[in-house]
């Protein structure tokens, strides 16, 4: 019989409720696991809490078959606890010729509009992926994270259905040991709503957020001007 595959699925995001990252990339995760993948979740800013959290993550490196690095866009880069991990990772894996044959792909989210906002992050991934000895497997990026906020994709519906798409692309290839198509990587790239809706809805959140905080009168304040 033949062992199932392992994913190690990383996720990049600190926030302590679900985020755009964990819910991007374990729609894959679980759609792989209908196919009899085995997955398993890490959290890069719980990792580099304690040197047992950093063993258990080269641990479960060393298994994976498939590796997943999902997060959100921080200035055109990583964030700091996702680059730190990596670094972990390069610095102490193994580099035996018979080491078994592992990918490794990204799923990067950012809060501008534009899709391409990622390239640079994804091509520092793929950098990483070449000089650490794994398949690089692919990126998807997304342009306007935070319409999706956490939320599951079923319930975002219609304003998520390119990024179904893709994600569905996306697992074919991957439960075939593919990387991503680029028809999933087009469509993962498409505008979640027009850029004009963007923009309002954005500030009618930032609106309300600074409301509830009752700093809805200071939103201009430029206290350091001179």
């Amino acid at each position: 019989m033949n062992q199932a595959k392992r994913i190690l699925l990383l996720v990049g995001s600190a926030k302590l409720e679900r985020s755009t990252s964990e819910v991007l990339s374990t729609y894959i995760t679980d759609k792989l696991g209908e196919k009899g993948f085995e997955s398993e979740t890490m959290f890069a800013h719980k990792i580099l809490k304690s040197d047992t959290a950093k063993d258990e993550l080269m641990s479960s490196v060393g298994k994976a078959d498939l590796i997943i690095l999902a997060f959100p866009l921080f200035v055109d880069c990583l964030p700091y606890a996702v680059i730190s991990m990596l670094e972990h990772i390069a610095n102490n894996r193994p580099t035996s010729d018979d080491q078994k044959k592992q990918s490794l792909m990204c799923v990067v989210n950012c809060g501008f509009p534009e899709a391409h906002q990622n390239d640079t992050a994804i091509a520092i991934c793929r950098q990483f992926a070449h000089e650490t000895d794994f398949d690089w497997a692919g990126g998807l990026a997304m342009g306007a994270g935070e319409g999706i906020h956490g939320r599951e994709l079923s319930e975002v519906k219609g304003m998520a259905r390119n990024v179904i798409k893709s994600l569905d692309l996306a697992v074919e290839d991957l439960a075939q040991s593919k990387p991503v198509s680029q028809m999933a990587i087009d469509l993962m790239a498409k505008p979640l709503v027009p850029r004009w809706m963007y923009f309002i809805g954005g500030s009618a959140r930032w609106k309300r957020e600074a409301k509830e905080h009752g700093v809805r009168d200071k939103m201009w304040t430029r206290p350091y001007e001179k």
